[in-house]
């Protein structure tokens, strides 16, 4: 695209425009910068708020993926890609799945994490290359994350998500933008100009990582990853989660932390596991087997029935 034709469309975007409210935020003292930047921040979750019904659209087509065998798959250049990267990277240690069933793709790859990449964001064709190395199948949901809502790489990765057939998600900043015109599902929370113009990793950025995280979260308990609002499937991977998971058995179990303890160590760290274990008497297979039998999901396996309304 020509120098010209990219200011112009630089200039009809909403995340790109100058708000009024800071134009002097360089006259201002620390306090005065803080305030109107928490003024700013404080518009991000309305903005969100008025996109859950097609979020909700997103994470039912997610939970169906994962229901199948598929995968979520985030795409994004810069702060957008990190975002997702970011997003992906937490699910193993939260909820206790593989690596590979949330991906996050950034434009340049891992070294871009951590520094810019010029460029990178401008190739449709990489787009495209990141899904053919990762194996896009059509069970697969491909989220393209973009505040503009126009960066190549997201462009051609959606283009060919849906040559594949997977389900495509659009979150970008800007309403109307060409990935949300592009995608099955557009996410697109309006969160207005930035503090500092065009810095989309301030309030466009906020927006993007409370989308993100209700996209897996959401997802993750529809599939039975928490019992309650407790996260029965983390990982214990270190010693903050091991206590944290002892905490979490002694509080739905209702028993002493050196139970708990020897629970999840019979359990083999499974805290679902070592629940149930607790909740019902079963012996490990008996447990196992019961916990296969319900998808994963402990209310259903210990036959715990929603508490009657007041």
């Amino acid at each position: 695209m020509a120098k010209s034709a990219l200011m112009a469309e630089l200039e009809t975007l909403v995340s790109e425009a100058r708000n009024p409210d800071t134009v002097e935020i360089d006259l201002m003292s620390t306090r005065e910068v803080l305030a109107a930047m928490n003024r700013e921040d404080s518009k991000v979750a309305q903005a969100v708020e008025k996109v859950l019904p097609e979020i909700t659209l997103a994470v039912d087509k997610i939970v169906d993926a994962f229901r199948h065998g598929g995968r979520l798959i985030y795409m994004g250049a810069g702060t957008s890609g990190r975002l997702g990267v970011l997003d992906a990277s937490e699910c193993p240690p939260t909820f206790g799945v593989p690596p590979e069933m949330v991906v996050g793709l950034i434009a340049g790859g891992d070294h871009a994490l951590r520094h810019p990449i010029e460029g990178a964001e401008d190739s449709p064709e990489e787009g495209r290359k990141d899904l053919e190395r990762v194996k896009l199948e059509a069970r697969d949901v491909v989220v393209g994350i973009a505040v503009s809502g126009r960066t190549p790489y997201v462009i051609g990765g959606l283009d060919y998500a849906k040559s594949v057939g997977s389900t495509t998600v659009a979150l970008s900043c800007n309403p109307d933008s060409t990935i949300a015109r592009q995608a099955e599902i557009a996410i697109s929370p309006v969160v207005g100009p930035e503090a500092v113009t065009g810095s989309t990793r301030l309030k466009s950025g906020t927006a993007q990582k409370l989308v993100l995280n209700m996209l897996t979260t959401a997802s993750m308990i529809r599939i039975g990853k928490t019992y309650q609002n407790l996260m029965v499937d983390l990982s214990v991977s270190n010693k903050k989660l091991e206590a944290r998971a002892i905490r979490i058995i002694v509080e739905v179990a209702n028993c002493t932390p050196d139970e708990a303890e020897r629970l999840l160590l019979a359990a083999d760290n499974n805290v679902k596991l070592a629940i149930l274990m607790a909740l019902t008497g079963m012996d490990r297979p008996t447990a196992e087997a019961a916990l296969e039998n319900s998808e994963g999901f402990l209310r259903r396996a210990a036959g715990i029935q929603p508490r009657a309304a007041g």
